[in-house]
């Protein structure tokens, strides 16, 4: 039986080849409330941008998403967009020295244009024309002296000129001289340009497009076409992805397997490809079988496809999946790290639901504690609470505070209806930033309670949240109730 935790465990630390098409994908979002008087197009006020990996570079998120260092291969014009993919491919903890500058084309960029979570256009920067024998020489010498290190070589493809047929097959090559398994995104209808992989992994659509079998839907046509491209391509096995109906695996040896999503709820299915051939090959790589393997980037493409756009999956994602955590039927809210709460608030934002949020240490929560959250939620859809850890409270309180610690307020404060999702912040020395602006200007709600006798000008956080477009509200806070008047209470009471 599958031990998820024990091989996500082991999967830590390993590294991983990935080969492919590189590209930047940026957000622009706005208002479009207007049409442009010089022609019947709508007029953007952009509000933010935001920018992740894409193509190749999302398979690199996911691998360090799981803890697993990718070294990366690929070109990238000379070109700020080029700066900003090693910038984040570095922060991820990807080893980029095999990324070569091809002055011949610029980096690729895809720009999508939002308004009101709609989609007004794309723009795309690119030049999609072969690499020249020269980076294709170079680019394989750099994977040969690296080869050794890695348990597994992912290339992804996505027909943007770098993986050409002779890179390909000499990769292909040289993995076989030191048993390196070698999984393909594919791309295109012929897939004999991957002879001699170990894995593909096309969705239903290329499926059908290389085998010739016309939109192969049941778990019969499937097989039948995954045959022809074992047989007439050389390919050792082959992974379906078939969005809704999970995914299927195909091996040389005649042997099918149909693994049904594992999806809660189906938002948003870009990316999930990239999912699970990262998963797959980090599996793989540690010595995994390939069912299992298979279960556990089906388990992970399940978390992939209920997120907004191309976000990688984390080991603790999977783990809650299959525990049945976050699954809407909890009456506790998450304590999230501030990567899954700015997933999150992207899916409410996503679905129409104005996000808010406000902080504050909650030691001992009282009657004020509760009116205050549940007016705050009113006003909005979704509350976040910004919960100061312990040591931001002794800095703030003496060193008697927090009496309960952050665990234990965090659990108790999430259990309260209004509370949507609880995130940990504070100063971790005297003297440092002991206000959540750094926190607010990562999450960006869309209304920032504070609860007191203050004014919206006098407020540290309003510049940050006014700075996004967001909302500043002061809340009346109930006179008489406080944690301090709690703990002077019980000790004149004894």
């Amino acid at each position: 039986m599958l031990d998820i935790k024990t091989l996500l465990n082991k999967i830590e630390g390993t590294k991983i080849l990935v080969a492919g098409d590189l590209m930047l994908d940026s957000f622009v979002y706005g208002d479009a409330d207007r049409l442009s008087p010089e022609s019947p197009v709508p007029v953007l006020s952009i509000r933010e941008e935001a920018t992740m990996l894409g193509g190749a570079g999302n398979v690199v998120a996911n691998l360090a998403a799981l803890k697993v260092q990718p070294i990366v291969f690929a070109v990238t014009g000379d070109d700020t967009a080029a700066v900003k993919v090693q910038e984040i491919a570095k922060s991820l903890g990807a080893d980029m020295v095999g990324v070569m500058l091809d002055n011949s084309r610029p980096t690729t960029l895809k720009t999508r244009y939002l308004a009101q979570r709609q989609q007004l256009l794309r723009s795309d920067v690119e030049k999609t024309h072969a690499i020249s024998k020269e980076i294709e020489v170079s680019i394989l010498k750099s994977i040969e002296s690296r080869m050794k290190e890695a348990g597994a070589i992912v290339l992804s493809d996505y027909g943007k000129g770098f993986l050409t047929r002779t890179l390909i097959q000499s990769i292909i090559t040289l993995a076989a001289k030191t048993g390196t398994p070698v999984l393909v995104d594919p791309k295109g209808q012929d897939f004999s340009i991957y002879r001699g992989a170990n894995i593909v992994t096309p969705n239903r659509k290329e499926l059908g497009e290389a085998s010739g079998i016309k939109n192969p839907q049941t778990d019969a046509e499937i097989i039948t076409a995954a045959q022809q491209i074992i047989t007439n391509s050389g390919i050792k096995n082959v992974v379906a992805t078939r969005s809704e109906d999970g995914m299927s695996v195909i091996q040389q040896s005649g042997k099918a397997i149909h693994l049904k999503t594992r999806a809660l709820e189906v938002f948003d299915v870009s990316g999930a490809g990239d999912t699970v051939i990262a998963t797959l090959a980090a599996a793989i790589a540690v010595g995994a079988s390939l069912e299992d393997a298979a279960n556990l980037a089906n388990m992970a493409a399940g978390v992939a496809v209920s997120k907004v756009g191309t976000t990688p999956v984390r080991p603790q994602e999977i783990l809650d999946s299959v525990d049945g955590r976050n699954t809407g039927t909890s009456f506790q809210a998450r304590i999230a790290d501030i990567d899954s709460a700015i997933e999150q608030i992207r899916k409410w934002k996503a679905q129409g639901l104005k996000v808010g949020m406000t902080g504050g240490c909650f030691d001992i929560i009282h009657y004020g504690h509760v009116n205050y959250l549940n007016e705050a939620r009113q006003k909005c859809d979704r509350l976040i609470v910004a919960l100061n850890h312990d040591v931001s409270v002794k800095i703030l309180k003496g060193p008697t505070r927090p009496v309960n610690d952050e665990v234990a307020r965090a659990t108790v404060i999430g259990a309260l209806a209004s509370v949507d999702m609880t995130v940990l912040f504070g100063a971790v020395k005297a003297g440092d930033d002991n206000t959540p602006c750094g926190l607010i200007d990562r999450l960006r709600p869309d209304i920032f309670f504070k609860g007191g006798d203050y004014t919206v000008e006098s407020l540290p956080e309003t510049k940050v949240v006014h700075g996004y477009g967001g909302e500043v509200l002061i809340m009346p806070m109930y006179q008489g109730y406080s944690t301090t008047n709690i703990i002077e209470k019980s000790r004149a009471t004894g």
